[in-house]
């Protein structure tokens, strides 16, 4: 499993990649966790609100920090 947590780098990125890595702390789970933070790399990967959170290549979350009990749902659910 791939997981890219995409955002500049504001504080709002940052709780969301930690929420992602609590999330498969939780689960037991082990998967690759990248940070995209080129901004010109963001519309390639249909992202259009940061935070983002893209799962094997597929948007899950945009726009908004999501929660860990969320995170563990769609990582759950692959």
């Amino acid at each position: 499993m791939k997981i890219e947590v995409v955002g500049p780098g504001c504080a709002r990125c940052v709780t969301t990649e930690k929420n992602v890595h609590e999330a498969l702390k939780q689960l037991g789970v082990n998967a690759e966790v990248a940070k995209l933070t080129n901004v010109a790399e963001f519309a390639k990967k249909d992202v259009m609100f940061t935070p983002a959170v893209i799962i094997n290549g597929q948007v899950k979350i945009s726009g908004r920090i999501p929660s860990v009990e969320e995170l563990r749902d769609i990582i759950s659910k692959g």
